[in-house]
């Protein structure tokens, strides 16, 4: 905790320096020094106090997610009716964010979606046991999302599932459900962001209130610009949030809460709010958007970007959240449906760099799942059933990088999740000591091994995939010396070699991950002479490669690409890039590929996802 307190200290220090630097007047300089003292005084009485004894428990009371590892996020409300249509006019994008995104007022939502909102054809048995099916282990649900509908019978309030036409109550039979067919339970609840109440941010429509698209009072940190209005945001956490996330804490005993958009409210009532949850309960599980600095997680674990391809490196629990298509709430425009593959090799993934997954589906207005999603879940659990033991209870391996896949770990055993085949019938493993024996984990197959260096092995492998999106490979191995360098990474000859830019060595201070979204997996902030990326690589003959980048830029800069004292020279091009540079060839052996600036124009020099090196025959 010294760490932590030094923070503390460094903090209080610059908020104080930031308030001196924007008094304006005797008043309103008071007024700012308040509002720059206000989250370290919480930083400090938290670090200090109830928060720290609260992390006494934290590995007990979150055991059952690190071993649950895929969860299924459920984002149902009454935009679920329209589902991403208004008046005849189709809205694109998050179809839950319809409210904001036509600036319903108040009292018409209230009349037209609330008062109106019947789903008859919800059965929450139904929901649990296709979730089960699916091989998730954990169900977290909107009570209430940004437009402030609670989505139970809340006693709080007139947005709530008491002044609609549907006399039921969805979450007392959803968390009954869970419990019967052994599924952990929780609820979103959007805390700080909320569409209806005339206090709290958001409604700038209705309100004219801070925290929404006008940018009204200073925009996203309105608190610090405007102290004044914090009041009003106060009166929504006390009357609404903290009394709501009470009533969902007693009524339901969920074993998980998940929080979003912290950053509408300052750091003390978002550390505020989670102070009255471990009041209630210090047993339930809360997510990594309550309360959050940059040195500090205040939450049981960590949340990465929405909708991810690729995940940046993280440190500690962490969780992700795709989505089925690209929108979270039920839109019947939107048929972006990603294949099965994606969300089975994206768990592997996930638990390979030791973290959870939690896939959204919208349900519809009616009550149903939406049948788009519910092929995918199938599909989902059909793979899991003969391979769960490869993601269930599984470490991540952080070792080195494999061109075909990633690996888990559980128990003294490796799993191997092969995305792309060996044509040959020949798998390179990279990194291990010692392999005992190899079996395809689904038909116990034993496969033919051949040590080919220290750390690289070869295994003999069937000539087709017997599973197209993820075929599993269990190896019981023993622990010998770490791999000498990263330069185990044995190129295959068979198929292209990716780098991706997140795995990459960053040489040089000031760079920066993108939040792993599709095409948005690039490290960023490539704005020195001195900055490169680095990936050690060895192949075990002589190879000539043809190199190509996936990269954004705003085009302009020129860089180099050299290993084994080959360069190739080429010019940054504008927009999402797929640039094929030329070729190069490596001798035999371990080589460092680097990618460094010759001349950077405008802000950065690109925004690099992935270095790609293909084989030429």
């Amino acid at each position: 905790m010294n760490g932590v307190r030094t923070y503390i200290a460094a903090t209080l220090l610059a908020v104080s320096a930031n308030a001196s630097a924007q008094f304006k007047g005797d008043d309103e300089g008071i007024l700012m020094q308040k509002a720059a003292s206000r989250d370290s005084i919480a930083i400090a009485d938290a670090v200090n106090g109830w928060w720290t004894t609260s992390m006494k428990d934290h590995d007990k009371r979150i055991e059952w997610w690190r071993e649950a590892k895929f969860g299924c996020f459920i984002h149902w409300g009454v935009y679920a009716v329209p589902g991403g249509e208004w008046k005849g006019k189709k809205v694109g994008g998050y179809a839950e964010h319809l409210m904001r995104k036509e600036k319903i007022p108040r009292q018409e939502y209230k009349d037209l979606l609330i008062k109106t909102f019947n789903p008859t054809e919800f059965n929450a048995e139904e929901w649990v046991k296709l979730i089960k099916a699916a091989g998730m282990r954990y169900l977290i649900i909107t009570s209430k999302h940004h437009d402030g509908v609670a989505m139970y019978p809340s006693a709080i309030g007139d947005y709530t599932l008491k002044q609609s036409a549907f006399k039921r109550d969805p979450m007392q039979e959803l968390s009954a459900a869970c419990k019967k067919y052994g599924i952990k339970f929780g609820f979103y609840y959007s805390h700080a962001f909320d569409w209806e109440d005339p206090n709290a941010p958001g409604n700038d429509w209705d309100y004219n209130n801070p925290g929404g698209d006008k940018n009204l009072f200073g925009g996203a940190r309105w608190y610090d610009e405007h102290p004044e209005l914090l009041p009003k945001a106060v009166k929504y956490v006390d009357e609404k949030s903290i009394p709501q996330i009470r009533e969902l804490l007693l009524k339901y005993h969920p074993d998980i809460l998940w929080f979003d958009t912290p950053h509408k409210l300052p750091l003390s009532e978002n550390i505020r709010i989670l102070k009255a949850i471990r009041e209630v309960d210090n047993n339930v599980v809360v997510n990594g958007r309550l309360a959050r600095t940059s040195a500090i997680s205040f939450g049981d674990y960590k949340n990465t970007a929405d909708r991810p391809a690729e995940f940046y490196p993280v440190t500690g629990d962490w969780e992700a959240i795709p989505t089925t298509n690209e929108s979270y709430g039920y839109s019947r425009y939107d048929n972006s449906h990603k294949p099965v593959g994606f969300f089975i090799q994206l768990m592997a993934k996930a638990a390979a760099k030791g973290g959870n997954l939690l896939m959204n589906i919208g349900p519809m207005g009616n009550g149903l799942i939406d049948p788009r999603d519910t092929a995918i879940l199938h599909k989902v659990g059909a793979w899991l059933i003969p391979n769960g033991e490869s993601i269930y209870g599984t470490e991540g391996v952080f070792e080195v990088p494999q061109p075909w896949g990633v690996i888990t770990q559980k128990d003294g055993k490796k799993y191997l999740h092969v995305f792309k085949w060996p044509r040959d019938g020949k798998l390179f493993v990279n990194g291990i000591y010692q392999i005992n024996n190899a079996k395809l984990l689904v038909s116990k197959k034993t496969l033919a091994v051949k040590k080919i260096s220290p750390f690289n092995w070869e295994i003999t492998v069937p000539q087709q995939a017997p599973d197209e999106n993820n075929t599993v490979l269990v190896l019981e191995t023993t622990k010998g010396p770490a791999p000498e360098s990263k330069a185990e990474r044995l190129f295959t000859r068979d198929y292209a070699n990716t780098l991706l830019a997140f795995d990459a060595i960053q040489q040089g201070k000031g760079f920066g991950f993108g939040d792993g979204k599709t095409n948005r997996y690039y490290v960023q902030n490539w704005t020195k002479d001195n900055q490169s990326l680095q990936w050690l690589i060895r192949n075990d003959e002589p190879v000539t490669y043809a190199v190509k980048l996936k990269y954004e830029a705003e085009g302009g800069g020129s860089y180099t690409v050299s290993a084994a004292g080959k360069k190739l020279s080429a010019t940054v091009l504008s927009g999402l890039q797929e640039q094929e540079i030329g070729s190069i060839t490596l001798p035999k052996g371990e080589h460092t590929l680097e990618i460094k600036p010759e001349k950077i124009n405008g802000k950065e020099l690109m925004k690099l996802m992935e270095v790609t090196l293909t084989p030429i025959k």
